[in-house]
């Protein structure tokens, strides 16, 4: 009898430990975990824009995204690679071009169901398929070559529901190449993310 007293005893603190656990998390899974379509307002030097995340169909990449907002990693970074008719990208480097420190890599989710289409956005990486970790990109075009075929594709992760022309702005501004990125398309005003923050379920 007290033997199996013990094991539900045992069994109840591993229990209440997991759903302690669970609470604790900070990978973006813990913001509004209900919401398969949280919003987020990205506040930029040009304005402001407002995405609609999609979670049911990245939602890998959806949380991690989040917990970057929930950190405030975004504040104070740039856009530093506009290409017209092309990609507005940034949320990696600080307005002296320095990097920002990066959570680990995660799986691309390009095989989700969405395309590249005009205003969506989606995950920049390198030239290996599982390497995006913090830097985004907004599509300016219906940019089909970044979709999934007999190669990788680049995750789509929500789109634009507010501020299309504010993106449409950015992606206009004159660049130059800058010898600190050793790149080419980078605008010559900084356009700077100043703040990101989560918007309250509709």
């Amino acid at each position: 009898m007290l033997k199996t007293f013990a094991s539900i005893i045992f069994v109840l603190s591993v229990a209440v430990t997991s759903l302690a656990h669970a609470a604790n998390k900070s990978d973006g899974s813990h913001i509004q975990p209900d919401n398969y379509y949280p919003r987020v307002k990205i506040e930029t030097s040009m304005g402001d824009i407002v995405v609609e995340l999609d979670r049911r169909r990245a939602p890998i990449t959806v949380n991690n995204f989040l917990r970057y907002v929930d950190k405030r990693s975004y504040e104070d970074t740039i856009f530093h690679r506009i290409v017209p008719g092309f990609v507005v990208q940034g949320g990696g480097y600080t307005t002296d071009f320095e990097g920002k420190s990066n959570f680990p890599a995660i799986f691309n989710e390009s095989g989700n169901g969405l395309t590249n289409d005009l205003h969506t956005i989606a995950m920049a990486r390198q030239n290996d398929p599982h390497t995006a970790n913090r830097q985004f990109f907004f599509n300016v075009n219906d940019n089909e070559s970044l979709n999934p075929g007999r190669d990788w594709g680049y995750a789509v992760f929500g789109l634009i529901v507010e501020g299309e022309d504010v993106v449409d702005a950015m992606s206009e501004v004159e660049t130059e190449y800058s010898l600190v990125l050793n790149a080419n398309n980078v605008p010559i005003e900084p356009i700077v993310i100043k703040k990101v923050t989560v918007l309250p379920p509709l």
